[in-house]
């Protein structure tokens, strides 16, 4: 406990200096609150200035762009096909062009077909025009020549999406109950999060801040709060159900664990008995481990589910998780709750569940023979569990470790799958600058699980420290490794993951301390049994005084920092002090008075609990790099958080350029209808296609990263 406190304040510390740190304080999300639950009376600039006075700068109103999303989706899916068509038909006739020049000796020269006018009829039969069949279902429909049919549809999309994002940037559409305020200081932004409620006037809910408008799940603002609910309470009712049911196929695996027990009770399990120890070894050992390793890893794909289509430079990530679906407004917040998910059925599936199945399956013979008996029994054999653990460890830690530094899946990609894959310079362009990311919400709760698993075993088996401090110390370089030179912070959480699995570590001191009540109530021992129930009170009042404390640092900034540059401790209660009736806006008010018993709390954690008691906002100044910050300009900075619908910018193609001038002559068709370009992608002499690397910053698809 105290280790998790200590590291909890530092962690506080670390946090807030990155956050003050000018060159993230510059940044237009750090200024930006994104409310819900907005009254239509505020759906207006000229209302909200007024409720936020002198320190409001601009608002974003969120409107309902369903039908523009279909619309601008429907337009970049017609022009990818353009796109690929166009490849296809120079790729097709190139390949004929240099199986003649191979057998050069044998054939005549091809010659053009008049009619056709077109230059690839020299190369390319008819038939070997690109075509699709019009309609959703494959293999009906009207068959269309690919070329001409989407040129036809971009010449109506195009000026159809254009029309309707003027009429969306101009607030001539259907608003949302979502505003996202820009504040001229981060101060102000946070002093509106921090003091705004959904249960006081005017009920606008302070929903996130400093998240980038890439993080927004701009589907899920429509929702309403009672829709919100309802969505919340189904989701987590299926994911508890999904743990209880999870549960049947992870007994089985961990009673595998201990097999060998079972063959006299379960008749054609006899075999077992004749196989070399060495596999025996690898069945009852390594099987389960691996098992219970891939059945786990489906968990955070049904709480995070993802696929791509189209949008900003032909590329738009949907959202289908249970926490998609259950109304999250940011990813950062999908990642937290499916994070709070997936540690529910870790600690539940990979440690509880394997644990009795694992222990009850090595006695089930002696408790069927005598009932009486089976507490005393589990009790005495539970510590074998810790066999399945110490190879889970070894599994997890070694095993992931060595993968994650080898990275095989990505090298794997990039040099062989991805040359299959991979059929326009669009796509090698895209996976060259496109990182892994780390996905927080199933991360933490893997690793946090096998912390848990060791604190729990710390008394029952202390040989899993061992294999534990060693595992966890070759997670760590692989992991730290990963972050610095090969990933990428995708989903900023802001640090709340860590936050938040840092508490749930609490959970393996609560368990080793029912645990340990548990054996010592099974050899009725009074005396150890009333200490640990005294100990187990105390964790309890301690975790809560500590989360009361600590938990308003951890999720908002401070108002100020005094002389010596400390961070102010404020308490729950000052969060939310914000008094509608008093006219002065949220973001300018100062705290109200919390009263005499709470402010004398406040003052007592606050001296329990004085983040300089292990290391201050200016010892960890040092630890955050000094980047420059970041600069916007004008235009820039007025779409910011605008939906991606409303301000993506029109198609543009990049084609391959041939010799035979055929790519010449479709770019110039196609040019009268949507912006294409085949510079810097060619043909090399097998009819592979290549791009130029070191012209990256030139090529048709590149976009300027603007990190706000």
């Amino acid at each position: 406990m105290y280790i998790i406190t200590r590291e909890t304040i530092y962690f506080i510390n670390l946090r807030h200096a990155y956050l003050l740190a000018p060159f993230n304080a510059a940044k237009v999300s750090s200024r930006t609150v994104l409310f819900t639950d907005v009254p239509a009376e505020y759906t207006s600039q000229e209302k909200l200035r007024q409720l936020f006075g002198s320190s409001f700068q601009r608002a974003w109103l969120a409107s309902d762009c369903s039908d523009l999303e279909d619309d601008v989706e429907n337009r970049d899916k017609v022009a990818l096909k353009l796109e690929g068509a166009e490849i296809k038909l120079s790729q097709t006739a190139n390949k004929r062009r240099l199986k003649w020049e191979k057998n050069s000796d044998k054939k005549k020269e091809p010659t053009r077909d008049e009619e056709s006018q077109s230059l690839a009829s020299k190369w390319q039969k008819k038939k070997d025009r690109p075509t699709n069949r019009l309609g959703k279902i494959p293999l009906i429909g009207k068959k269309v020549d690919t070329i001409d049919w989407s040129r036809s549809e971009l010449k109506t999309l195009i000026p159809k999406v254009e029309e309707e994002q003027i009429k969306h940037q101009k607030a001539d559409a259907k608003l949302l109950s979502a505003v996202f305020i820009e504040f001229f200081s981060q101060e102000a932004a946070q002093a509106a999060f921090r003091r705004m409620t959904p249960k006081k006037a005017p009920h606008m809910n302070p929903r996130a801040i400093a998240v980038a408008p890439s993080e927004i799940v701009w589907k899920n603002l429509k929702i309403k709060k009672t829709e919100r609910m309802g969505r919340n309470f189904a989701t987590t009712t299926f994911i508890t159900l999904m743990i209880i049911f999870w549960g049947i196929p992870v007994a089985v695996i961990g009673a595998i664990s201990n097999i060998n027990y079972l063959t006299n009770l379960v008749p054609f399990l006899s075999f077992i008995n004749h196989i070399p120890k060495v596999i025996l070894g690898v069945v009852t050992g390594l099987l389960p481990s691996v098992l219970l390793s891939v059945l786990m890893s489906l968990v955070p794909i049904v709480c995070r589910c993802t696929y791509s289509t189209s949008y900003r430079q032909l590329s738009l990530t949907h959202h289908l998780g249970m926490a998609k679906l259950s109304g999250e407004v940011t990813l950062p917040g999908v990642e937290l709750k499916t994070q709070t998910w997936y540690m529910a059925f870790q600690v539940i599936q990979v440690f509880l569940v394997t644990t009795f199945a694992s222990g009850a399956a090595s006695v089930v013979t002696q408790i069927i023979n005598s009932p009486g008996t089976a507490t005393t029994l589990l009790a005495e054999n539970l510590p074998k569990a810790s066999n399945f653990y110490i190879s889970y460890f070894i599994v997890q830690c070694l095993g992931l470790a060595a993968g994650d530094l080898l990275n095989t899946g990505s090298l794997v990609m990039l040099t062989y799958v991805g040359k299959f894959l991979d059929k326009s310079p669009r796509k090698m362009f895209k996976r060259y600058i496109t990182l892994a990311g780390l996905g927080w919400g199933s991360l933490y709760p893997r690793f946090g699980n096998l912390g848990i698993i060791a604190i729990s075993y710390s008394i029952i088996s202390p040989l899993v420290l061992g294999f534990a401090t060693i595992g966890f110390a070759l997670v760590y370089f692989a992991i730290r490794y990963n972050s610095m030179y090969v990933l990428t912070n995708n989903i900023d959480t802001k640090g709340f993951a860590y936050g938040k699995a840092l508490q749930q570590l609490m959970t393996g001191v609560y368990i080793s301390e029912v645990c340990l009540i548990g054996l010592f109530a099974i050899n009725t021992s009074p005396g150890p049994i009333v200490l640990m129930a005294v100990f187990l009170g105390f964790t309890a009042i301690y975790h809560a005084v500590m989360r009361h404390a600590l938990r308003p640092l951890t999720m908002y900034l401070p108002d100020s920092l005094d002389g010596d540059s400390q961070l102010v401790l404020f308490s729950a209660a000052d969060t939310h002090s914000y008094d509608a009736k008093s006219g002065v806006p949220p973001s300018e008010a100062e705290r109200l008075p919390s009263g005499k018993m709470a402010s004398k709390k406040s003052n007592v954690l606050s001296r329990f609990f004085d983040p300089s008691r292990f290391a201050s906002h200016q010892s960890v100044r040092s630890l955050v790099p000094n980047y420059a910050a970041p600069r916007y300009d004008a235009e820039e900075e007025e779409i910011a958080y605008y939906n991606p619908a409303i301000v993506g910018p029109k198609p543009k193609l990049w084609v391959v350029k041939d010799e035979m001038g055929i790519s010449t002559h479709e770019v110039k068709e196609s040019s009268q209808v949507v912006e294409i370009s085949d510079e810097f992608a060619r043909f090399d002499e097998k009819g592979k296609i290549i791009w130029d690397v070191d012209a990256l910053e030139s090529v048709p698809v590149y976009e300027k990263r603007i990190d706000y």
